[in-house]
């Protein structure tokens, strides 16, 4: 997994901490309203956990919302921060991230906040490449006003807004994200805090956006919507876990494996056997083609979960949007030797009316 410390644009741009900091350093002196048992509270508990690891100034991390119950996350962090509009988070992060480059600056957003009022923001944010870490809760239902279906409940889910169930087919983030052009995309799940933490990890070295979906239980309105990937038994069987550089296997003693099948082009899963296994697909989230990364997040059936995969689905380096806009405005101030903003709104093509 590639090191915070190897990310250059945090490294010549982001100050430093001027002391060592710990999880303590990081959280607020506000009351942590979720419900109890809600997942909300194990992320927010990794998050704190991690930021030390940059070794950044408290005061040049953000953290910016949207609405939603993840959205309450920039209160609990003693960070700055914004708790915005709905479904605005990744606009209003975009220009706070290319005109303070010295931020790092992070995306807190909610399945129905990200993925339905939020969505044109956040495919928009994905496929300039800004520079922001975004972190996707998803747990597949509305909580905050109360547990109506989301983009991403499952076709017949019954919900208050659905009682004779949803008709809708849901999105599949990591499958929206890619398709956005992303650099970085990731799954994780709330309740797995090393392997959670192990994502923010990369995700905050990755130049550019990065977009993390978290699983995360709803244990008011949607328990249990995750429990086949969290059951130690069952989990074993359902849950991929993606390792750059490695076979794709999985099941007791990896018994399982996924492969391209030869007639069709999609990837599917198979019982590992001598005849099949120097087909295995071995995990490459550095390819510059996102074939396999897309295919790779449709193998999750989205109405049981079983084979899902989890971890980091593509990583790729691709020009960062705010560097490309320092860039220009370095250039036209070299041009003119000074900015004149009078003239750039008047232009050379103006009328003066007369009466």
């Amino acid at each position: 997994m590639t090191e915070v410390t190897d990310n250059p644009a945090l490294l010549s741009l982001v100050p430093k901490a001027a002391a060592k900091q710990s999880m303590k350093d990081f959280k607020s002196d506000q009351e942590v309203r979720w419900c109890p048992g809600c997942g909300d509270y194990a992320v927010l508990a990794a998050v704190q956990g991690f930021m030390p690891e940059l070794g950044l100034a408290k005061e040049n991390i953000v953290f910016v919302s949207g609405i939603g119950c993840s959205s309450r996350f920039p209160y609990y962090m003693d960070t700055y921060g914004m708790h915005s509009i709905h479904g605005r988070a990744p606009a209003i992060a975009t220009g706070l991230a290319t005109s303070r480059r010295d931020l790092s600056v992070w995306v807190v957003t909610g399945d129905g906040d990200a993925l339905s009022i939020g969505g044109n923001h956040l495919i928009h944010a994905l496929r300039r490449n800004v520079n922001l870490k975004i972190l996707l809760f998803n747990n597949r239902i509305y909580g905050l006003t109360k547990g109506q279906y989301s983009p991403t409940s499952e076709v017949g889910k019954i919900t208050k807004s659905t009682p004779m169930g949803s008709l809708d087919a849901p999105f599949n983030p990591v499958s929206l994200a890619i398709g956005a052009e992303a650099s970085f995309v990731a799954r994780t799940v709330d309740s797995d805090r090393k392997h959670l933490t192990e994502v923010l990890r990369a995700a905050a070295a990755h130049e550019g956006t990065a977009l993390v979906e978290i699983y995360q239980n709803c244990n008011i309105f949607n328990d249990g919507a995750f429990e086949v990937l969290k059951d130690h038994e069952q989990a074993q069987e359902a849950v991929i876990r993606l390792e750059q550089g490695q076979p794709i296997r999985f099941g007791v003693a990896g018994a399982k494996g996924v492969v391209r099948n030869a007639a069709t082009g999609d990837l599917e899963v198979v019982t590992v056997t001598p005849e099949n296994e120097s087909r295995i697909l071995v995990h490459d989230a550095s390819s510059a083609s996102p074939t396999n990364a897309f295919a790779l997040s449709r193998l999750a059936d989205p109405d049981t979960l079983h084979q899902t995969p989890i971890g980091v689905f593509r990583n790729v380096r691709r020009p960062v949007y705010d560097t490309l806009m320092a860039e220009q405005l370095d250039t036209a101030v070299d041009r003119s030797g000074k900015g004149d903003l009078g003239a750039l709104l008047s232009g050379n093509d103006t009328w003066t009316v007369v009466g």
